[in-house]
């Protein structure tokens, strides 16, 4: 159908549906890390004072995401997203042929890097936490091992932010503002 005249066909033809993916929690969740690591691992490098107290709240938003992840909304739940080793496996042969299905949720490889980054966050907000306590001051490898956790959450972090960049340009749709917003096409 053409446009009548003075008009153009995006006031004329309806809008893509939308709907809601991600609720408050989860966005609440997914940006309080990314402003707590960014923070820590940038501005409150010394591991005093205020870099423990956003470990403490980091490590608070992931005790609550994993809540979250068995009483939340449909598509927060782990129930929904967690993917057989089959599953991802397929999943990662699809992409290498370009014939990746588009999900509303998290897809198999993004479930899988969530599920990931959960654990190096729980594994860096232990090891900090265990660094105050008078057993473990000190421990030159508790310390290495709490930094290379941080290390490796900044590599993966990376490839997520890569991954998401690479689905938004693959499915045409704007996955940052999806986080940001909760609401993805339909």
């Amino acid at each position: 159908m053409a446009a009548p005249s003075g008009t153009s066909e995006d006031e004329v033809l309806p809008p893509l549906s939308q709907v809601r993916v991600w609720d408050p929690v989860v966005r609440l969740f997914h940006w309080s890390v990314v402003a707590g690591c960014v923070l820590n691992l940038a501005v409150f490098t010394d591991g005093k004072g205020a870099h423990r107290w956003i470990g403490y709240a980091v490590a608070l938003a992931l005790a609550i995401r994993i809540v979250w992840g068995f009483v939340g909304a449909r598509y927060a739940r782990f129930s929904e997203f967690v993917p057989r080793p089959s599953a991802l496996a397929a999943y990662l042969k699809a992409l290498a042929r370009g014939r990746a299905p588009r999900f509303l949720g998290h897809n198999p490889a993004g479930a899988a890097m969530m599920l990931a980054l959960m654990a190096l966050l729980a594994g860096v907000s232990l090891t900090g936490w265990m660094l105050t306590l008078d057993a473990w001051f000190g421990d030159d490898n508790l310390e290495e091992l709490h930094e290379a956790l941080a290390n490796v959450i900044v590599v993966f972090a990376g490839a997520h932010v890569a991954a998401a960049l690479f689905e938004s340009w693959r499915h045409g749709e704007n996955l940052v503002r999806a986080m940001i917003t909760g609401r993805k096409r339909a």
